[in-house]
This record gives C-alpha cells, sequence and structure tokens, in this order.
C-alpha cells in the first residue's frame, strides 16, 4: 500500500463534489479496489468513501418495484423478501466478509465480467440510478469492466422491476466464488429475459436466441437445439472457451426448471 486520502461525505452532493478532484477515486465496499490498490495496479491520491452516505443506503418496494440504495450491502439484499431470486443471488456473493462489506453500486460501477448483479440487472431490465440521470440495463452494460458511467458519476439506486418468477443459476470457481458462469432467467409482463454473466470476454450479455425460444415455451426442452458461439468466450485455467459455452446451456436449463 502507500500513503493517500480518505474523505467520509455524508451526502451524494458532498460525494460528487469530492470526486471532481482529478486524482479522486469513488470507494463503495471496497471488495475490489483495496485488492487493487495492495497490488499497486492502481495509485489514487484520495480514496471518497462512499460507505456513510445514508440517503444511499436502503430497500423499499413500491408497487412492483424494489428500490436498493447503491451503498446497501450484499447481505442486506440478502435478507429481504420481496425479490427471492435476488436474495439467493446476493446470498450467494462471496464469502460472509464480503458479503458485509461489498455493495451493489460498487459491483455494478466495477462491472466484473464474472460478478453476479449485473445478470439481475439485465435479466430483469432493471434501471440504474446514478446522480444525475437514470440508465437502463440494456444500455449500461457496454462490455468487460465498462459502463455508461462517466466521470465523477455515482450510482445511487438501482431499480428492480419485480418479476412474476426468476431464478439465478451459478456454476462457482471455488476459491473466489464468483461465477464461471451464471444465468439469470426472468419471466416478466413483456416476455422472458435471459442474461449471461461469466462467459463472454464482453462481459454479461443477454442470450436472445434463448429468450426467443422459451417465450414460445417456457420449458427447458426449448433450448434442446440451441448452441452458444464459444468463439467469445472466456478461456483460462478454470474452464475452456467450449467448457464455458457448454455450461451457460447447462446453467439455464437449471434456472428455467427451479422456475418450473
Amino acid at each position: 500500500m502507500y500513503a493517500f486520502d480518505v474523505e467520509t461525505p455524508s451526502s451524494v452532493a458532498e460525494a460528487v463534489a469530492a470526486l471532481k478532484d482529478e486524482e479522486a477515486t469513488a470507494l463503495g465496499g471496497g471488495q475490489t479496489l483495496i485488492p487493487t490498490l495492495k497490488q499497486r495496479l492502481a495509485a489514487p491520491e484520495k480514496l471518497v468513501s462512499l460507505s456513510g452516505i445514508a440517503e444511499m443506503k436502503g430497500i423499499s418496494r413500491e408497487g412492483g418495484v424494489l428500490t436498493i440504495g447503491g451503498a446497501t450491502t450484499h447481505v442486506e439484499v440478502a435478507a429481504q423478501g420481496d425479490f427471492p431470486a435476488l436474495a439467493a443471488l446476493a446470498g450467494n456473493i462471496g464469502d460472509p466478509a464480503v458479503r458485509n462489506r461489498g455493495t451493489i453500486g460498487g459491483s455494478l460501477a466495477n462491472n466484473d465480467p464474472s460478478a453476479c448483479y449485473p445478470s439481475a440487472v439485465l435479466g430483469t431490465g432493471a434501471t440504474i440510478v446514478t446522480n444525475t440521470r437514470e440508465i437502463a440495463a440494456d444500455d449500461y452494460f457496454q462490455g468487460m469492466f465498462t459502463t455508461a458511467l462517466e466521470e465523477g458519476e455515482i450510482i445511487t439506486a438501482v431499480k428492480f422491476p419485480i418479476p412474476e418468477a426468476a431464478s439465478y443459476q451459478k456454476f462457482d470457481q471455488p476459491a473466489s466464488r464468483f461465477a464461471l458462469v451464471g444465468v439469470f432467467v426472468a419471466k416478466t409482463a413483456d416476455g422472458v429475459r435471459v442474461a449471461v454473466t461469466g462467459a463472454s470476454e464482453e462481459g454479461v450479455f443477454r442470450w436472445t436466441e434463448a429468450e426467443t425460444a422459451l417465450n414460445k415455451e417456457f420449458r427447458s426442452d426449448a433450448l434442446m437445439d440451441l448452441d452458444i458461439n464459444a468463439m467469445n468466450m472466456i478461456g483460462d485455467l478454470h474452464g475452456t472457451k467450449e467448457y464455458r459455452a457448454h455450461l451457460v446451456k447447462v446453467m439455464t436449463r437449471r434456472a428455467i426448471n427451479a422456475i418450473g
């Protein structure tokens, strides 16, 4: 590690002002940033902690929409009962230490290609709320570690339309508990959405061919004739491109069967 300053704003406005400093970096739960600093892969002169901003915390439901503050921890998301599939997803992120410190806003801002939350956001067609605007899920994710967020923009909340039914199935990497492949399937009023994380070199994506098949007939056998192109899949020591492509189909079928 090295010397840096830490600011602890108590409001979004104060955080935005602090982040105008070119050498400042936002700090959510720190589950990605702190290890990055330890490895000296980043060297900001100032960290702006978002963990003390009360207006960015908490969970509320209004009608069919569940709103989760950007500074809300994984363990808090796991404890809510309005969206069981999202609770189950959050409850299986990392280990207890990660779940008690990590935040939904921090995870989505980082957009790790193997993170779990992006699949839930894209799979439900959620809305990312920032200090300046609202961003639709289909517009937010723009590739591995890349999002529509602009410099100094903060995720203040996420609005999830609660689906009629949903399931998240993850084949995890045992050491990190990240998704080797994770699939979120949601039945919504507008049809079925299927979002895949952990598999692609381009980050989280919608499997549109599966959506088309499932909108015609919602059962796992509807995917029998479908295959994922392995060309853009991640290939590493944990699994080949072909293995991940195979897992996408397996996890999707498991999610469909879990919904019933």
